[in-house]
């Protein structure tokens, strides 16, 4: 039996000890999710693990924001134990970037599941969390850089790329 000074602690819940009950060892149940904080000097890291929905992405916000809070300009995260992420997710970690650039410090993924990877590249979210995206700005309306209006009598063609980008390019009629 484990006694209670062996047993791993949790930075950002030095109170609460870090086991197999609560996710940091082992599977999860459905429906929850751990994170895990380390820092080393510079760097910060969070590792997410079990489901991230709308109920464990609530659970989980206030230690993300933590650990965002504990970081000095970065906080990394690994994604790789995660295995299943929703809208609700996606929303969550979206929030945590949009609080970073708030006070001039940047979010970035690390690792992926294949799941967080499918949904971070069919929403266009990947370039959010890229290491040497993740500093820049938030533009100042989704409208800023509208495409150019289309010649007159010309027809658009579309066309998709895997998913990731919509782009129209107006040609002259054939």
């Amino acid at each position: 039996m484990q006694q209670p000074s062996d047993r791993v602690r949790s930075p950002l819940a030095p109170n609460l000890a870090c086991s197999e009950r609560d996710g940091a060892a082992g599977s999860l149940p459905p429906g929850q999710a751990t994170t895990l904080f380390v820092s080393s000097g510079n760097r910060n890291r969070v590792t997410v693990r079990g489901e991230l929905d709308l109920v464990s992405g609530d659970q989980i916000r206030p230690r993300l924001v933590e650990a965002l809070t504990a970081s000095s300009n970065r906080l990394e995260l690994d994604l790789s134990g995660l295995s299943f992420c929703d809208c609700a997710g996606l929303n969550v970690l979206l929030e945590l970037r949009h609080r970073a650039l708030r006070q001039g410090k940047a979010v970035t993924i690390q690792a992926v599941s294949p799941v967080v990877d499918r949904l971070l590249d069919l929403t266009g979210a990947q370039e959010l969390f890229s290491p040497e995206r993740s500093w820049c700005t938030e533009p100042a309306s989704f409208g800023a850089a509208s495409p150019p209006s289309p010649k007159p009598g010309a027809s658009p063609s579309v066309k998709v790329q895997r998913g990731r980008h919509l782009s129209v390019r107006v040609g002259e009629p054939a």
